[in-house]
């Protein structure tokens, strides 16, 4: 009787010690996550404080070039030059660059104020104050957009896609366009939005292929539709779908060159010289040769983590900055 006892209380002893050891790991497991999350977090708060940091740089950079060069953005000056990689704190590193996003086609461009909605304030027979605005086809500027994909290999019906995406019609452009009825049976199933894109990266929801958008997305962007072409800054597959020819892109070395050399290049006289007589008073309205839109790109590297962050910034015509877009590891 008393060896079962004994047994008995030996096998309530080895239960109560596993028992006590699944606790105490328990413990320290939740320990280390608590432990881990908490580093985690501070490492986030740190990356986006050094960001702004380099937000509130950028901010300098592109008040002192807009004091220097009152009338021109381009990229031989300072504020196109990349900063770092510098050491900001123990084991913090800082990497930045600017982007002059109206160096690039507006992808919103396509779409234009109907004169008889809201947008045509002003315009006789146009709607009354306080009307809604109606978003409709801007043709020349689609047909930039089309040479833009032909110069790329890019199916051009994608500029019919991007119209029926972004304007306040639900009616399909034809050939290449698509509505709600297309989205709809897709996977997953979606609707246009019918307004102005955000971000470049909405083509990829219009169903362009992977590849395709990466040989396009660096010579776009996503701007408010009445924004300015800055020939100074702008790639030669972009000066070429506005100018309808295909000089600048295959003069590429010489276009970077001649930017090195000269303030801005080509000049709006030189450019405007080289467009047909029908396309010339589209353009000459939709050029300049400064700029209100940049794009930051920062990298902060806190020991072995890397941070990517995006910050679209706008400088008004006063020169007050702000940025008006974040996002974090993707553009």
């Amino acid at each position: 009787m008393r060896a079962r006892q004994r047994g008995i209380a030996l096998l309530t002893a080895i239960i109560l010690v596993a028992v006590a050891a699944i606790v105490a790991t328990s413990i320290a497991w939740q320990s280390q996550l608590l432990a881990r999350r908490g580093i985690a977090v501070f490492t986030v708060a740190q990356s986006v404080a050094f960001a702004q940091g380099a937000e509130a740089m950028a901010a300098y950079a592109l008040r002192d070039n807009r004091q220097r060069n009152p009338q021109i953005v381009s990229t031989n000056q300072t504020w196109a030059k990349p900063y770092g990689p510098v050491e900001m704190d123990n084991g913090v590193v800082l990497e930045a660059s600017l982007e002059d996003q109206q160096g690039k086609f507006n992808l919103n461009s396509v779409v234009m104020p109907s004169p008889t909605s809201g947008g045509g304030q002003g315009v006789p027979g146009g709607a009354p104050a306080g009307a809604p605005v109606v978003l409709v086809e801007n043709k020349d500027a689609v047909a930039q957009f089309v040479a833009l994909l032909t110069q790329l290999k890019i199916d051009p019906e994608f500029a019919a896609r991007l119209v029926d995406w972004i304007d306040t019609d639900d009616q399909a452009t034809f050939p290449g366009g698509a509505e709600d009825s297309y989205y709809l049976a897709q996977q997953p199933p979606r609707r246009t939005p019918n307004m102005p894109l955000t971000s470049v990266s909405e083509l990829l929801a219009m169903g362009m292929d992977r590849a395709s958008y990466d040989r396009l997305a660096p010579l776009v962007t996503a701007l408010p539709p009445d924004t300015k072409l800055n020939i100074c800054t702008a790639p030669g597959e972009v000066l070429d779908a506005f100018a309808g020819q295909s000089s600048y892109a295959m003069a590429a070395d010489q276009t970077k060159a001649q930017r090195q050399q000269f303030n801005c290049y080509p000049d709006k006289t030189t450019f405007l010289n080289s467009i047909s007589p029908s396309q010339k008073a589209y353009v000459q309205n939709h050029i300049g040769t400064d700029s209100h839109y940049f794009r930051l790109r920062t990298w902060i590297t806190i020991g072995t983590t890397r941070f990517t962050l995006y910050s679209l910034i706008n400088q008004d015509s006063s020169g007050q900055i702000r940025p008006i877009l974040r996002t974090f590891g993707t553009e």
